[in-house]
């Protein structure tokens, strides 16, 4: 199984600087974990680190779809396979490849394999149908003839999304995630940024202010011109449903201004909720004036005392 250094928190806590310090100190690649850097365009209102500010370090997980493309975790994973391939383990032992951003389910994944999310709408329906007419243990039947060891793994073998889910796992990849066959080992220590609310927010303040000033009503205006529609995800991204209703006229610059902060703070309230439950986080207290290389310091202290992460080879 492969290792990598994890770095996760909510936005706006630092990660990003933080991990391009690491990467270059350590010659390592950077692989995102957050769900909007996979537009192409949408780089302001996403806060993605420019070519500059990368530099040598090489970068996955970006730059992935068009704002007008369906975007799906499978496919964020078959970046993470490449990202993996290329940073192969360095002559010290030690991993070549930090993963950094605040999608949790973009982190479960690689740490704990795609858990029904692979499978194309026509297979799940098939298998709903097929629950449907005949009922659990057509199910089970047909979970034994592809893996006949498949019901053994699962927790639930009497719950039916459970079946269909290892069933489309196994048409759609061959094999069930890893983690089916380990459900007893906790989940593996995850290095998290935390800054105090207050500071978090003011923040997120300066950092929309900043993301005005740099051209977001201008990059968004050039991505509706390219892009006349736009998936459901991307319409949705913070900054960007906001500036495109002050070009349509229906909210004033202040108001997206105060919505974008407000829809931020919300963001990375979740975020730190989902770490709290879903993870077996290591906090790391940071303060505002800490500056990126003292922040560095901290995670890779944390990184040595606690061990790279193992991840799921996707």
């Amino acid at each position: 199984m492969a290792c990598v250094w994890m770095l996760a928190g909510a936005t706006a806590t630092g990660k990003t600087a933080a991990a391009q310090l690491l990467a270059e100190r350590l010659g390592c690649a950077v692989l995102s974990a957050d769900a909007m850097l996979v537009y192409r365009g949408m780089d302001i209102g996403t806060a993605k680190p420019s070519a500059t500010e990368r530099g040598a370090v090489p970068y996955f997980g970006v730059d992935l779809a068009a704002p007008d493309e369906t975007f799906s975790t499978g496919r964020w994973l078959d970046d993470a396979a490449r990202a993996l391939a290329r940073a192969t383990d360095a002559p010290t032992g030690q991993p070549a490849l930090i993963v950094v951003g605040g999608t949790g389910l973009y982190i479960k994944a690689l740490t704990d394999g795609l858990d029904g999310e692979v499978a194309d709408p026509a297979a799940r329906a098939r298998w709903q149908t097929l629950f449907e007419r005949e009922g659990l243990d057509a199910l089970r039947r047909a979970l034994d003839a592809r893996s006949p060891d498949a019901l053994r793994t699962l927790a639930d073998p009497s719950n039916p999304r459970r079946l269909i889910r290892a069933l489309e796992h196994l048409d759609a990849r061959g094999a069930l995630p890893q983690q089916w066959h380990r459900e007893n080992t906790p989940p593996p220590p995850l290095a998290v940024l935390r800054l105090p609310r207050e500071q978090l927010h003011a923040r997120i303040a300066r950092r929309v202010d900043a993301m005005f000033k740099q051209g977001l009503v201008e990059e968004v205006r050039a991505l509706r011109q390219a892009y006349p529609v736009w998936s459901a995800t991307a319409a949705k991204a913070i900054g960007y449903a906001e500036v495109g209703a002050v070009l349509d006229g229906t909210l004033t610059l202040d108001e997206a201004v105060a919505r974008i902060s407000a829809r931020t703070r919300q963001l990375a309230k979740r975020q730190e909720t989902w770490f709290r439950h879903q993870s077996q986080a290591v906090w790391i207290d940071v303060e505002d004036s800490d500056p990126p290389a003292r922040v560095a310091e901290r995670i890779l202290e944390t990184w040595r005392r606690h061990g790279p992460t193992p991840v799921v080879s996707p």
